[in-house]
């Protein structure tokens, strides 16, 4: 056996492709060959569907989009007659009228090989069975006499069953020898432990290396954090690519009796919160610069929750694309003001005060005849924030700055929002933070600024902010309490509904007030038009709205409280059911 089938050098591209940049993801994917060239790499392995941008939704199915990655990716075959390292790339590829996610091996001037991805996710996030025809679970391919193992994304992910097949375990059987998975994996809290079990349990059937990779993106809601990793056939961690960022690393593997090795760089990840404060600059950013915004806009209130996302908005920006502005009203406390004004100062960010006194009473003496004799009520406070809300998108008109909305999910949740009001705006970094979670994260970004964060070190974040009783200020003396349990009761409730789909009963024998936890359901139910309509947000839970979390609107099904009723087992018959394992891919 010579010496090169000893060695083997694969070069990992955790690499962030825009949407449709067919073009511009093509030159990323000949800047990472270089680098491969200058390290001497055999092999370059480039995330799932990579040419095209993931997840690519509907627009796959364009005939045009189809024509023009493929002939991308035939650009960049021909490439590779220099004799250079071979590359594995994800694009979408119709053959025999069928369209497939799949992987190719560049190779020697020409297409090489193809493999397309078997197992097609259709939960959470992901809707492929509607896109992708399935693929076979096929063999390795050969890159300079090693036989490579090319599953996608899913085909590691789920257990075989009568709809899914352990492709891991097929390509072993014939032959693999070092297994290399090209991810579109999106981010969500706690997901690098997910990502690793299921990585140690293929590995541990199979008894293979496994390189798992994984792009950095934002991309819509949706936050792809890299994170990628190797593992070793006795399940040592090989290697840990950064999280949030991009990287280019050679993983030299060699060779001991019938068995692959690798060492490479172990990078420390954040986790928990850290993590998701990382995910939403992250998807701000990637958001406003791939839509071609010049910066954003946003009110400045005083509050935590716009605090919070002006600190995000500079992280992610620099100080310079963010422009605040301060709309007070006679309810607007002195204090708001001065607080608005001294984060503004702390972050660096261009800001001004716009009272909104003389719009508002304006506003409402054109509607004097209308509400005559009609007491006053929500509809007022609603003026205030609706004015608001139009100023600063006359603002983003005029400026082309994206408005940037404040809402955080506890608000989502339960409706404490304005539409056409607060609600106003192109992309919210909170959407899916909880209240409970705003606190933490202004805490935590006083005294922790992330890698590759553009704002200030130090505290930017005024802790009367933090410290002050949340109140939209709508009215003299509101507190958000008035009209909602504490945060902490709140939250907890929501989470209980939204993340575990709990039932009430099951709630409320934790220990939660029975009334409360009715209500609170109530709201989430009846605010499901408000959040059809809300802009769109970055995604750090394992279920936001919108993406994972899609209930119709005219909906009239009420879980009442009352006990479950009990199954009648004899109606079911056991070959109706159907168990698969399912995790988030």
């Amino acid at each position: 056996m010579t010496e090169r089938l000893n060695a083997f050098a694969v070069t990992l591209a955790q690499l962030n492709p825009t949407m449709g940049d067919i073009d511009g993801n093509a030159a990323k994917v000949r800047a990472a060959r270089a680098q491969a060239i200058a390290d001497g790499a055999d092999l370059v392995l480039f995330p799932e569907l990579f040419i095209a941008g993931y997840p690519p939704e509907d627009l796959v199915q364009k005939p045009a989009f189809q024509a023009a990655c493929r002939a991308a990716i035939e650009s960049l075959a021909r490439e590779t007659a220099d004799g250079g390292p071979a590359m594995l790339v994800g694009t979408p590829w119709v053959e025999d009228g069928r369209l497939y996610n799949a992987c190719a091996l560049l190779d020697g001037g020409r297409i090489a090989s193809l493999r397309f991805k078997c197992n097609l996710p259709n939960y959470g996030v992901f809707d492929e069975k509607r896109l992708f025809s399935r693929g076979p679970a096929a063999g390795p391919v050969t890159v300079r006499g090693v036989r490579i193992g090319v599953p996608i994304c899913e085909d590691i992910w789920l257990e075989e069953s009568e709809d899914y097949e352990n492709v891991v375990e097929t390509l072993a059987e014939t032959g693999a020898e070092i297994i290399l998975v090209p991810n579109g994996s999106p981010y969500a809290r706690d997901k690098n432990d997910v990502r690793l079990s299921v990585a140690v349990a293929r590995v541990t059937e199979s008894g293979l290396p496994l390189v798992y990779l994984n792009q950095v993106c934002g991309q819509d809601e949706l936050v792809f954090d890299g994170a990628s990793f190797a593992l070793n056939g006795d399940l040592s961690l090989a290697a840990q690519l950064p999280a949030f960022a991009e990287n280019i690393s050679t993983l030299r593997f060699t060779r001991h009796g019938d068995d692959w090795r690798c060492a490479g760089p172990i990078a420390q990840l954040p986790e928990g919160d850290h993590a998701d404060y990382a995910a939403c600059v992250l998807g701000l950013r990637d958001y406003v610069a791939k839509n071609g915004f010049p910066g954003v806009l946003l009110g400045i209130s005083g509050g935590i929750d716009s605090a919070l996302c002006a600190a995000i908005a500079v992280d992610a920006l620099g100080a310079d694309q963010v422009h605040g502005v301060m709309l007070p009203y006679r309810y607007t406390a002195a204090h708001s003001i001065a607080d608005a004004g001294e984060l503004a100062g702390h972050l660096g960010i261009r800001y001004e005060v716009l009272p909104i006194t003389e719009a508002v009473t304006g506003f409402e003496t054109i509607l004097s005849g209308i509400f005559k004799n009609l007491p006053p009520d929500i509809t007022e406070e609603n003026l205030q924030a609706r004015t608001r809300g139009t100023l600063l998108m006359a603002i983003s008109n005029k400026t082309g700055l994206m408005v940037v909305t404040t809402g955080n999910k506890s608000e989502m949740s339960v409706g404490y929002a304005t539409l056409y009001g607060d609600m106003n705006g192109g992309f919210n970094p909170i959407k899916d933070i909880y209240k409970t979670q705003v606190f933490r994260l202004a805490s935590l970004r006083n005294a922790w600024k992330p890698d590759g964060a553009l704002g200030p070190a130090g505290e930017v974040i005024p802790p009367d902010i933090i410290t002050r009783p949340p109140s939209a200020e709508l009215r003299e003396n509101q507190t958000d309490q008035d009209s909602l349990p504490p945060y902490e009761v709140l939250d907890a409730i929501l989470q209980g509904l939204i993340e575990r789909e709990e039932p009430l009963d099951q709630i409320i024998a934790s220990g939660f007030d029975r009334e409360t936890v009715i209500r609170i359901d109530h709201l989430l139910n009846v605010a499901e038009y408000k959040r059809r309509q809300a802009a769109p947000g970055v995604k750090v839970t394992a279920r936001n709205f919108g993406r994972d979390r899609r209930y119709p609107i005219t909906n009239r099904f009420r879980d009442k409280g009352e006990g479950l009723p009990v199954a009648d087992e004899t109606l079911v018959s056991r070959g109706s059911r159907a168990s698969i394992d399912a995790f988030e891919g």
